[in-house]
């Protein structure tokens, strides 16, 4: 038996087109001349609607009109091919037992017929998931017979967190039940599992170690299909693999694209295939996941052009490398904007930045801008001291210009704040914060820097997809070297930097990671070496920025917490909590 994994990019409610996508992968799979025949395709999570649906599932119309897809899809599958495909599906039993009316579910197609339907047991309602505001939960164990030349398999099946509850590997049990360990008692020979796991860092190693483990607990080999592509904020990375008995890799598709892959079932076990390794850094597989990222949103959004605000600071930089490599440089716009604060460096980093990226630039001096609003401000702010309200007033000159482009032409403004700033609300609502997508929202900003040595070194000695930039005259950095050097600056004010209102980037992002992603208490980020009243400042900071948060443009997710869909925190509050040890 051959069993093809079909790892996909579906557009969220596109019923038609990706019904159309999976039977060209079915058809591709079964075509005369290709070999190995297949016998077995396998889908990702919810691949017929595209995951994650939201509220698109509280419209009745949206489940028939998905019912109906299913229907003509089943029909115009090839006869020969076992198609298990990722589904919503009706809970038939809710208007006599209760319970909600839909299940996250797979359907098995044999035979151009729907001969059995599962339901997805586990339904996470932490971070960026809240399944259980839609779905009833499967109480069985679910697993079918696949009859093949006279001999019968018996295959499990499970959905996405159904793998996510082995107790010996997280160290605690996070559900009741262990959908591995009873379909393991139903002495299944393989089972599979249908995935719609979002991105974040390091969690494509993750999922090989969580795998292996389980693999080697039970003795039952394991196929893992996920999905694929940018959906808003979250970031589906591919990287499907088989674990045979033994609890060895022995297929991997790619990773942050579209694949097909093909894995042999023979003598009761997995065999080995095509292993497409993962990224080789951090770095590697920060950039790929925002590429990816940048260039789903837009796409799926209807953008062919991006505009960015070009600072001439580092993060402006990489987000214009990061929309040139997603979109092409005739497709991405940098608008430089000068105010009588910005100094000489910052138009001619951003101008060098442009000539290597091969995109286009204009230049909108501000300064009479500066001078209306001064005086149309005069009389009301007769008396007062000048300070950030006036400072403010030149980001947000810079917000409505780039707005006003992206209006005119319909061009995608991506803003350029990153994590650590927009934790601590160290930007400016309707100013910098202003956009249809954030693209570096979810990275630190020491990252940041790291992201661009790696972009540069990449350059003049491993070029990795960089063929958008223009390197034509030979090895040479992306990111201008003074770019990487300078202090960092808003340059709102003469002489300012960003070290003038936080601490060096190296403690705040440490300080950020352990109260945001850890969950630390005070004492023990203090422990690390910061100082007790910066670390009770940083956390009020983190604290009064809401609300400028929860305004902001969406934000790629690349990290376990980011201020996201999974970042659920009140605005009008009053916090304080003793943070202990």
């Amino acid at each position: 038996m051959n069993i093809a994994i079909a790892q996909i990019n579906p557009i969220i409610g596109d019923l038609v087109g990706n019904s159309q996508k999976i039977l060209e992968v079915a058809q591709g799979v079964v075509e005369p001349n290709r070999s190995p025949a297949v016998d077995l395709l396998i889908t990702s999570e919810l691949a017929l609607c595209g995951y994650p649906p939201k509220d698109l599932l509280m419209d009745p119309h949206f489940i028939e009109a998905m019912d109906r897809q299913l229907e003509e899809l089943t029909l115009n599958l090839p006869p020969s091919l076992t198609l298990l495909l990722g589904t919503v599906r009706k809970n038939k039993l809710a208007q006599d037992t209760g319970g909600k009316t839909l299940l996250n579910g797979a359907v098995l197609i044999q035979d151009q017929a729907i001969i059995q339907t599962f339901a997805k047991r586990l339904l996470p309602t932490y971070d960026v998931f809240d399944e259980d505001r839609y779905f009833e939960p499967g109480h069985t164990a679910n697993h079918f017979e696949l009859d093949l030349q006279g001999k019968s398999i018996k295959i499990g099946v499970t959905i996405c967190e159904d793998l996510w509850n082995d107790e010996q590997f997280w160290g605690q049990r996070r559900y009741q039940i262990n959908p591995v360990a009873e379909l393991v008692q139903e002495q299944v020979d393989l089972i599979v599992n249908l995935s719609a796991s979002p991105y974040s860092l390091g969690k494509p190693k993750l999922r090989q170690q969580l795998l292996a483990h389980t693999v080697q607990r039970y003795g039952c080999p394991i196929i893992y299909v996920n999905q694929v592509g940018g959906n808003d904020d979250l970031i589906f990375d591919g990287h499907s693999l088989a674990v045979n008995r033994p609890g060895e890799i022995v297929a991997q598709a790619a990773g942050f694209q579209e694949d097909i892959l093909v894995v042999p079932w023979q003598q009761g076990d997995l065999q080995p295939s095509r292993k497409t390794p993962l990224a080789q850094s951090e770095q590697e597989e920060m950039w790929r996941a925002l590429v990816l990222g940048v260039q789903d949103y837009a796409q799926k959004c209807g953008f062919r052009q991006a505009v960015i605000g070009l600072s001439g600071g580092i993060d402006s930089a990489l987000v214009a490398a990061i929309a040139t490599a997603a979109l092409g440089p005739e497709n991405v716009l940098g608008i430089l904007m000068p105010s009588p604060h910005s100094s000489d460096h910052s138009i001619t980093d951003a101008l060098a930045l442009a000539k290597n990226l091969g995109i286009q630039t204009h230049t909108l001096a501000i300064a009479d801008l500066m001078k209306g609003y001064d005086r149309t401000l005069e009389t009301l702010f007769l008396g007062t001291t000048p300070g950030v309200a006036e400072e403010n007033i030149q980001a947000r000159i810079r917000g409505t210009l780039l707005m006003a482009i992206a209006n005119k032409f319909g061009h995608l403004l991506i803003s350029t704040g990153n994590k650590s700033e927009l934790a601590v609300g160290y930007c400016t609502l309707y100013g910098d914060m202003s956009g249809g997508l954030a693209a570096i929202a979810d990275v630190p900003k020491t990252k940041v820097y790291a992201l661009c040595h790696w972009l540069n070194a990449q350059a003049k000695h491993n070029p990795l997809n960089l063929a958008a930039f223009n390197l034509s005259q030979g090895p040479a950095n992306i990111i201008p070297e003074h770019i990487l050097t300078k202090p960092p600056s808003a340059e709102l004010k003469p002489g300012q930097t960003d070290q003038d209102s936080l601490p060096d980037y190296d403690s705040l992002d440490d300080i950020l990671e352990q109260m945001i992603d850890h969950h630390q208490a005070d004492a023990a980020i203090v422990s690390r070496g910061h100082d007790p009243a910066l670390v009770e400042r940083i956390r009020s900071l983190v604290h009064r920025a809401e609300f400028k948060r929860q305004q902001a443009a969406p934000g790629l997710k690349i990290t376990e917490r980011a201020f996201g869909s999974g970042w659920r925190m009140p605005i009008a509050a009053k916090i304080r909590i003793q943070h202990q040890n």
